[in-house]
């Protein structure tokens, strides 16, 4: 008498299984090593910028109008490795946060395979920014300790909607200006690559996040969508204002005290940073988070 052998039912697909399964195939296929990528070896050229000079927190300033073409190149390489080190402080809460959501999660789901993918991910990036500062000659920028302590809350606490939407806010504001840095032949190559590279696989990031949004929200309340829209209005707010830290000024050999009261007065560099954030804000008032208290955060950052 033959004796059957069972065998596990599979559970039915869902919709995110298969984004997830998607993402994962695109990964398999279209992913980097920047540790071999990426040209760590020739010597950093001074002739080239570190970012779009139409990115530089001071350009169309007074102040720019003044420095010479030398200064110039030296502030935007500074803005760079600025923002590269803002982006491993944030990669770092994001790592925990998705850690936090699929711990003890079925690991044979694609979506709980697919996270620790962009886990890794994350953990590359974050070792070719610091590298890339380095090589911009650059020290380590850090956010002010308020927003550490903030983003040491944040982490911790933060689930669903809040944890997914905050990451989709900080990757789309990277994502619009790495575009431009990596097509402006203005930018000194390596960091060209760079840029590269983190377009390419956080575009899936930006993927999984959205679809975790939407995901989160369906089954959120009223109170809850309240509470997490200000809570990822004030995130956005806490990572944009850190981007570039007002130590670059000194270090490219300007007037701190100067360039850091034109920024803030620069019209340009605010019009940039509403126009990069468009589609993003498109996407938070469909899903119901650009509530009335959000806009004041927003606003107050210059995003909407």
């Amino acid at each position: 008498m033959a004796i059957g052998i069972s065998r596990p039912q599979s559970r039915t697909s869902t919709p995110e299984d298969d984004v997830a399964r998607r993402l994962l195939e695109s990964s398999a296929q279209l992913s980097y090593d920047p540790l071999t990528e990426v040209d760590w070896e020739t010597p950093l050229d001074e002739n080239f910028h570190g970012a779009s000079p139409e990115w530089s927190t001071l350009y169309g300033t007074a102040y720019w109008n003044e420095l010479t073409d030398a200064q110039r190149k030296a502030l935007t390489r500074q803005e760079a490795a600025s923002v590269a080190s803002t982006g491993i402080w944030f990669e770092m809460i994001l790592q925990q946060m998705v850690l936090r959501d699929i711990y003890a999660k079925d690991p044979t789901d694609d979506t709980f395979q697919w996270a620790l993918t962009e886990i890794a991910d994350e953990c590359r990036h974050s070792i070719m920014f610091a590298r890339g500062a380095k090589k911009l000659g650059a020290p380590a920028y850090r956010p002010h300790r308020v927003a550490v302590e903030l983003g040491r809350l944040f982490k911790t606490t933060a689930f669903g909607e809040a944890a997914y939407a905050a990451i989709l806010v900080a990757e789309e504001v990277l994502d619009v200006m790495q575009r431009d840095w990596m097509r402006d032949e203005r930018v000194v190559p390596f960091v060209r690559t760079i840029n590269n590279i983190h377009v390419v696989e956080e575009s899936r990031h930006m993927k999984f996040a959205r679809d975790e949004t939407r995901k989160h929200l369906a089954r959120a309340g009223r109170v809850r969508r309240q509470i997490h829209s200000l809570l990822i209005a004030v995130a956005a707010y806490v990572i944009v204002t850190s981007m570039v830290n007002k130590k670059v000024y000194a270090n490219a050999g300007l007037d701190e005290e100067r360039a850091v009261r034109e920024a803030k007065a620069n019209e340009h560099h605010k019009s940039m940073m509403r126009s990069s954030c468009s589609g993003l804000m498109d996407f938070l008032a469909s899903v119901g988070l650009l509530t009335r208290p959000a806009l004041f955060f927003y606003k107050r950052a210059h995003l909407i």
